[in-house]
């Protein structure tokens, strides 16, 4: 690449934004790494090469101002979770979104690559689950109902031609420099509060975040890919039971004990939580959500058939290396 083209990195300085930087760097572009404040702690080198700027998702201004004078996007922010006020996650994550698409529209942006979820499928059970399978209109948490409708608004973009979209659709998301959602894990595991709900022989919808990096570095410099979507796993069988293992078994916290929550039960009682927690106000999620027991109780197993056909996308980091590298990089030595 031309040192002189420039990417714009939302989320620079989370898991999947960070390892973007790096290597965007090591192809030569220069990049414009967007983080909530300037005197962020950097997981990069903030040297020659990358401009920091300050900014974040509601702040339109920032947004625009940030997009201007770039040849591609990485929309790698949002605002995550399972439990909130819908309107904070629309604010951030479909409004962020469409200050971006309306900054660069019409400007010949190379690439704008929209990084959205693999939750965006209905809540039940898949299996090999592919793109053709559209996105239901309302979903279970104010998260995937934002994604499902930033990733709508991005297409719209693509579709009427002002800007360049493609959009990955990436599973749990794991790897170095993941600062919530596996440090979370390791708490609840070492607390004793994971369970399996049913036989954890489901799968799981994982990705190391280095594969998904080069699938989006794929997604930007092949052609047929602007205007589509496309799931983005590890292409491994990887069921909750093997990840969850991997993970207690990596920090040395102690693995779930043999109590198991059957489905049947779990799922009336999430909603049953979830009511009494809404009728108090409760800022922090009740011990299970509906999210939760889609992501510890259903099968979700996606095809990544597209991702390989159109981007030649091919997993490079099979589950056993990226589990050990990830654990190395929270415990250097072990």
């Amino acid at each position: 690449m031309a040192e002189s083209q420039l990417a714009l990195v939302t989320g620079a300085t989370g898991c999947v934004g960070s390892h973007v930087v790096d290597v965007l760097r090591a192809n030569g572009w220069q990049v414009r790494a967007m983080a909530r404040t300037a005197s962020a702690n950097y997981p990069w080198n903030p040297g020659p090469g990358v401009e920091v700027v300050a900014g974040d998702l509601t702040d339109g201004a920032a947004l625009r101002s940030a997009a201007q004078g770039v040849d591609a996007i990485f929309h790698c922010a949002a605002k995550v979770g399972d439990w909130g006020d819908v309107a904070e996650y629309s604010q951030a994550n479909v409004e962020g979104t469409r200050h971006l698409l309306e900054a660069v529209s019409g400007t010949g942006l190379t690439r704008f690559i929209h990084f959205s979820s693999l939750g965006i499928y209905e809540a039940r059970d898949h299996y090999q689950t592919d793109e053709t399978t559209p996105p239901p209109d309302r979903h279970i948490d104010g998260y995937t109902q934002s994604k499902v409708e930033s990733e709508k608004l991005a297409l719209e973009y693509a579709a009427s031609g002002k800007v360049a979209v493609t959009v990955l659709r990436p599973g749990f998301i794991y790897g170095p420099r993941d600062r919530t959602v596996l440090p979370k894990l390791v708490e609840n595991l070492k607390a004793r509060k994971v369970k399996y709900l049913g036989s954890g022989k489901q799968a799981m919808n994982c990705v190391f975040v280095r594969n998904l990096v080069d699938a989006s570095m794929l997604a930007l410099n092949v052609p047929e890919a602007v205007g589509q979507a496309f799931n983005i796993t590890d292409g491994e069988s990887v069921s909750k039971r093997r990840f969850i293992e991997a993970v207690a078994d990596g920090f040395g916290v102690p693995r779930p004990g043999w109590f198991k929550v059957p489905l049947w039960l779990a799922r009336p009682l999430a909603s049953w939580m979830e009511s009494g927690a809404r009728a108090r106000g409760d800022k922090q999620p009740p011990l299970l959500t509906q999210a939760r027991v889609k992501f510890l109780g259903l099968n979700l197993d996606f095809s990544i058939g597209k991702a390989k056909r159109v981007l030649g996308y091919a997993p490079h980091t099979n589950f056993e290396t990226a589990m050990r590298e990830t654990v190395a990089s929270y415990h250097p030595g072990r």
